[in-house]
């Protein structure tokens, strides 16, 4: 099902994905990125091990606050340890969602395009 009529021109939105390389509003990223409903920017991590609190800083000081961030975890589901989940709601992020990465690019699209306040943090697949 396409959903893209659906989404207001002006949003980001996931057009593809695949090994080591993103697609949002017909712009080619090869490395990761978070993307949040009115621009993509790239996000400099080392991988879902080294994920460390302040690589959430972007998604944390968004404005107005985002109702969901999903995390996409690479090619398999990959779970936080609770140290880093923990950290990262005393710094003010609640609900993270992990999934693996094309989840959370499909579950991005359907959300946006029902109006929500979500973002998605993507590691490539």
């Amino acid at each position: 099902m396409d959903i893209t009529p659906l989404i207001p021109a002006d949003r980001q939105v996931i057009d593809a994905y695949g090994p080591g390389r993103f697609r949002v509003s017909n712009v080619v990223y090869e490395t990761p990125i978070i993307v949040f409903p009115d621009r993509t920017i790239p996000w400099t991590v080392d991988g879902f091990a080294g994920l460390r609190p302040d690589d959430f800083a972007a998604l944390i000081a968004e404005q107005p606050p985002l109702e969901i961030v999903l995390l996409g975890t690479g090619p398999t589901m990959q779970l936080f340890t609770s140290t880093l989940r923990r950290a990262v709601k005393e710094r003010g992020l609640g609900g993270i969602d992990a999934m693996d990465t094309g989840a959370a690019c499909r579950t991005y699209n359907v959300l946006l395009a029902e109006g929500r306040r979500v973002a998605a943090a993507l590691l490539p697949a």
